[in-house]
């Protein structure tokens, strides 16, 4: 069963920084992508990052390139966000996603909740 916990979110002052988590179990990291993605209210999903399931490659949408860096721990089941220079347009639910799929792609079949970041002065 996939379970998807995220956490790290919080208030943050713009151009501060922040680091989110998410606790993945329950499925293959070899042969399943794994990212983050994004809802603002009143707006669309947007992919955030990813990473690819047996090569470790990232990728990033464009606000995110060179702000925010995504890693992972297999050893400890971990993904994590490295968020920095943040701005008051990142304030949105983060949530970490995995779907079948070597590559990245842009759908995600499983998600978790969501943390909450707040980018305000």
């Amino acid at each position: 069963q996939v379970q998807l916990v995220e956490s790290g979110g919080g208030l943050v002052q713009p151009g501060g920084s922040l680091r989110l988590s998410c606790f993945a179990s329950g499925f293959s990291w070899d042969y399943y992508y794994i990212g983050w993605f994004r809802q603002a209210p009143g707006k669309e999903r947007e992919g955030v990052s990813c990473i690819s399931g047996s090569e470790d490659m990232t990728y990033y949408t464009g606000f995110a390139k060179g702000r925010f860096t995504i890693s992972r721990d297999r050893a400890k089941n971990m993904v994590y966000l490295q968020m920095n220079d943040v701005r008051p347009e990142d304030t949105a639910v983060y949530h970490c996603g995995t779907a079948r799929g070597s590559s990245c792609g842009y759908e995600y079949d499983y998600w978790g909740q969501g943390t909450q970041v707040t980018v305000s002065s």
